[in-house]
This record gives C-alpha cells, sequence and structure tokens, in this order.
C-alpha cells in the first residue's frame, strides 16, 4: 500500500486544493509539504528493500480480464513494486519534484490551477517508474502529457502554445510507437490457467524465454517474418524509436530546446531532471529485457546513436546564444552517455547509464534553477546581455560555477562519474573498438568549451548588462534559490565522493 499512497496522494490532494478555498500560499506550502511527504516516503522505499536484486513492496491486483474468445483472454493488472533500477529512479523524481515545488513560488497567476496540474503530473510520473505492468505504465506514460501540456502552455513564454504543441506531437508519436509494440507483446505473450490462456503485460515475467506463446509472432525459436525481418526485431525498434523520443537522442529531441525555454523553471527543472529519465528508464526496464537477443543485435547501432548525439548536440549547444537553450542542447548531449551505456550491453554500462540518469537528473535541475534566477528578474536570458555578473551575484555565481563545473565532469562530482563509468564500458566493449569512446570524449571537450565560454561572458569582468533597465530589475538573490541550488550541488558533492550510495542499489 506505500507503493500506492506514494502515487496517489499527490492527485488527491490536488483535488483537494480545487475542491476548498485555498490562497496562493496555502496552495503553495499544501503542494510543498505533499511533495516533501512524498520524498521522505522515496528515500524510506529506495534505502530499506531487502536486495537491489529482490521485488520489495510488491501489490499486485487484477483490474481488466477481457475475453477474446473461450479460451483466450486478456489480463491487465494493477502491479507495481521496487528493485534496485526503479526505486533509485524513485528517490530521484520524488526529490526533483521536491525542488520543482519549491521554486514554484515564482509562478505569478492561476496559482490553483497550476498546483493542482503540477501534482497530477507528479502522480503520472511517480506512476511510470513503479508501474510493472507494461499497460499501466503506458497509461501513466500517456497522461503525463495532459498536465504537461497545460503547465508550459499556460505558464510559459511567449511562444508557449508553439513549444507545448510541438511537444505533445513529439511524444504522442512515441507512444504509438511503444503502443504498437505493447500490443504485439499482449497478443503474443501468455500462460495457462485451467483451460484457458491469459494474455498479459506482467513485466516481472516477460523477462523469461517462457513468457510468449509457442506459436505467437514473437515467440523466440520461430517468430514471425515480416518484409523480411522478424516480428521481434520489428517490436525492438518500436520500443527504442519511442524511448529515443523521450531521452531523447538526436535527431529526435528538436522538441526538447523549444519545450525548455518556454516552460516556466520548475517545469524545466522537472522535465530535464525527470521526464527525460523516463526514456532511459523504459530502455533498461522493458525494451532491453524483453528483447535481449535483439538489443545485442542493435548494440552497435546504439552506440553510435549515443555519440553522435554527444557531439552533435555539444556543437549545436556551443553556438547558443539563449542560456536555457544552451543548457537544453548539453541535457540532450548528455543523454546521449545513457544510450551508449545501454548500448555496451555491459554491466558496467548499464551501471554508469544509470548514474548518468540520477547525475543528469541533479544537476540539469541546479542549472535550469539558475537560469531561472535571471528570467524571474528580467525575462532576459539572452547571454550577451550580461556580464560581471560575479561583481554583483558573488554567492550566486560561485553555486552557477559549481553547477558548470559538475556538468562538463570535473573530478569529484557526479558527472564525472557516470561519464567514466560510460566510457570505460564503451573501451572493454569488443564490437567499438577504441574509435567510439574517443569520439564520444570529444563531446566532454566540447562541453567544456561551452561551460567557460558562458561562465567568462556572463559572469566575468566588470558587472554591465544590456540596458540600465535591467539593472534595475537584478534585485538581491533571495535565501530560498540560494539554498535549492546549494542543496543540490553538496548532492552531487555527495555522489562524485561517495557514488556507492547509488551503485550499491543496482
Amino acid at each position: 500500500m506505500l507503493l500506492s499512497a506514494l502515487i496517489f496522494s499527490p492527485v488527491f490532494v490536488a483535488c483537494c486544493l480545487l475542491l476548498f478555498p485555498l490562497a496562493q500560499r496555502g496552495a503553495y506550502w499544501l503542494t510543498v509539504l505533499t511533495c516533501a511527504l512524498q520524498f521522505l516516503a522515496g528515500l524510506f522505499v529506495c534505502f530499506t528493500h531487502p536486495s537491489p536484486a529482490d521485488w520489495a513492496f510488491v501489490n499486485k491486483l487484477e483490474w481488466l480480464r477481457l475475453p477474446f474468445d473461450s479460451t483466450h483472454s486478456l489480463v491487465i493488472s494493477y502491479h507495481v513494486g521496487v528493485d534496485g533500477l526503479n526505486s533509485v529512479l524513485l528517490a530521484l523524481a520524488t526529490g526533483i519534484l521536491l525542488v520543482g515545488a519549491v521554486a514554484s513560488w515564482t509562478i505569478p497567476k492561476h496559482h490553483k490551477s497550476y498546483f493542482a496540474l503540477y501534482l497530477l503530473l507528479n502522480t503520472t510520473i511517480v506512476g511510470c517508474f513503479l508501474a510493472l505492468d507494461f499497460f499501466l505504465f503506458f497509461l501513466f506514460f500517456e497522461l503525463m502529457l495532459i498536465p504537461m501540456y497545460f503547465l508550459i502552455g499556460l505558464w510559459g513564454g511567449e511562444r508557449r502554445e508553439y513549444a507545448a504543441i510541438k511537444f505533445v506531437i513529439y511524444t504522442f508519436l512515441g507512444s504509438l510507437f511503444i503502443l504498437a509494440a505493447l500490443l504485439m507483446i499482449g497478443v503474443s505473450s501468455g500462460q495457462q490457467e485451467g483451460q484457458v490462456i491469459l494474455h498479459h503485460f506482467d513485466l516481472v515475467q516477460l523477462k523469461n524465454t517462457t513468457a510468449f506463446l509457442p506459436n505467437s509472432f514473437l515467440n523466440l525459436t520461430q517468430p514471425a517474418v515480416w518484409w523480411g525481418v522478424s516480428a521481434r526485431h520489428w517490436a525492438f525498434v518500436l520500443l527504442l524509436l519511442g524511448f529515443a523520443i523521450k531521452l531523447p537522442v538526436a535527431p529526435l529531441h528538436t522538441w526538447l530546446p523549444d519545450a525548455h525555454v518556454e516552460a516556466p523553471t520548475p517545469i524545466s527543472v522537472v522535465l530535464a531532471g525527470i521526464l527525460l529519465k523516463i526514456g532511459g528508464y523504459g530502455l533498461l526496464r522493458i525494451a532491453v529485457p524483453i528483447f535481449p537477443e535483439i538489443a545485442q543485435e542493435y548494440a552497435y547501432y546504439m552506440g553510435i546513436a549515443g555519440i553522435f548525439s554527444i557531439v552533435y548536440t555539444a556543437l549545436v549547444a556551443l553556438g547558443q546564444t539563449n542560456l536555457k537553450k544552451m543548457i537544453a542542447y548539453s541535457s540532450v548531449s548528455h543523454m546521449g552517455f545513457v544510450l551508449l551505456g545501454i548500448g555496451s550491453m555491459t554491466i558496467t554500462g548499464y551501471k554508469g547509464a544509470v548514474f548518468q540518469l540520477v547525475s543528469h537528473g541533479i544537476l540539469a535541475s541546479m542549472l535550469f534553477l539558475s537560469a531561472g534566477v535571471l528570467y524571474y528578474r528580467t525575462h532576459d536570458l539572452q547571454i550577451a546581455h550580461y556580464k560581471g555578473l560575479a561583481e554583483k551575484y558573488p554567492v550566486y555565481t560561485a553555486l552557477t560555477a559549481v553547477a558548470f563545473f559538475a556538468a562538463l565532469g570535473l573530478p569529484t562530482f557526479s558527472g564525472f562519474i557516470g561519464e567514466m563509468l560510460v566510457l570505460w564500458s564503451a573501451i572493454e566493449t569488443s564490437h567499438w573498438g577504441f574509435g567510439v569512446p574517443a569520439v564520444a570524449a570529444t563531446g566532454l571537450l566540447v562541453g567544456a568549451g561551452y561551460f567557460l565560454w558562458t561562465l567568462q561572458r556572463m559572469f566575468l569582468g566588470k558587472f554591465s548588462t544590456k540596458s540600465a533597465d535591467m539593472i534595475q530589475l537584478l534585485t538581491p538573490i533571495r535565501t530560498v534559490e540560494i539554498v535549492l541550488l546549494l542543496v543540490l550541488a553538496l548532492l552531487s558533492l555527495l555522489l562524485g565522493v561517495y557514488p556507492q550510495i547509488i551503485l550499491d542499489r543496482l
């Protein structure tokens, strides 16, 4: 029941927000309190289950049974639980949701509606990470579109409608790919119960080689062949494309910079810190375990796609003039390491991929909070419009510099550990040789370039802005902004110095 409470308590609070009269600050503090309690529960779940390899806190109830005929029925279950993989990402998700809730003090209008949608988004995110039924996962994955569309479209910047629609179209396209694979899996899977074959979407059972019926088109020994390609290949490619859009991987990434630039700061934090991680989680939880032999065949191409995403989007980030857009492209570049780690098909690579998901969630949140400090005051994030901010905001500059150095992979910070493990796995992978990790490392060099160049242009030198009006708008930094940045910086430092906190859970 604990996991069910984790999933549905936010949407219950959201209903209370809409039904009962609450002032702006009341809605804010109720949301923060809900997310704080959820975070504490997430930490409890992450660090108390006995073994990372075992399932814990499992809750499974048959939800729907739809008969096809007298001998075949489809069973959909409400099935949730945690192991090492999703317990770590649950702790990350609930933590970033709490950061986003605290940062939502900057929201200027329609507060009850905003916080209700934020809590609904919270439910869909946590539900995705805890669902162990593929159909249940897909429901949460799809429902996520609704609150995100309105949160960007109503509270975003000048081009918010365009960014919100583009986000929905891209994500919905990925959902169609995933849905097609889901239907193929549901028809092909099954287990005998008396005289009836029960087709199911149980992710725990689908990892077994006996999960697919002998005569189904996804069976392991003689799968169906369509246009010269086996059905198992088709299903894996559909899942790969669907989750690659969410990750995202270049060239399927173009929705992300627009969404980040136009979204309000707390939603940018949640988008970069958590939503992108669902793409990597889907590959690790669903695509690779269900089709391991197909994943092995496509491992080389996943690695190539990963390094292309790393290098190409790093070069694009280098040419950006908008701070938020530069951070957005850097996020795509760093997500390329996740795909590279998965493509290595090694334990080291998988651990590196998950560690990179966690590390990037922390650092991307810190980077977007840093950009939000300026945007809240001036509504201007053009890099060329600021210079010498260290003179006016020394503490803010120091924390932003920490975020930049941590994101570019400075040792003792979490970014270094994830990238090191992924590059290590790429070197030891025989089907790549030394070329792939060498090219991937150039992405780190470009990353150092755009972070350090931005630091030089915006924060060093004599203080000045585009206009005198902007100087008046640059009010003192609030304590809550400093605290959020400091907590994330210390967390990145902790994971960089003692990465076993995460690695021991995997």
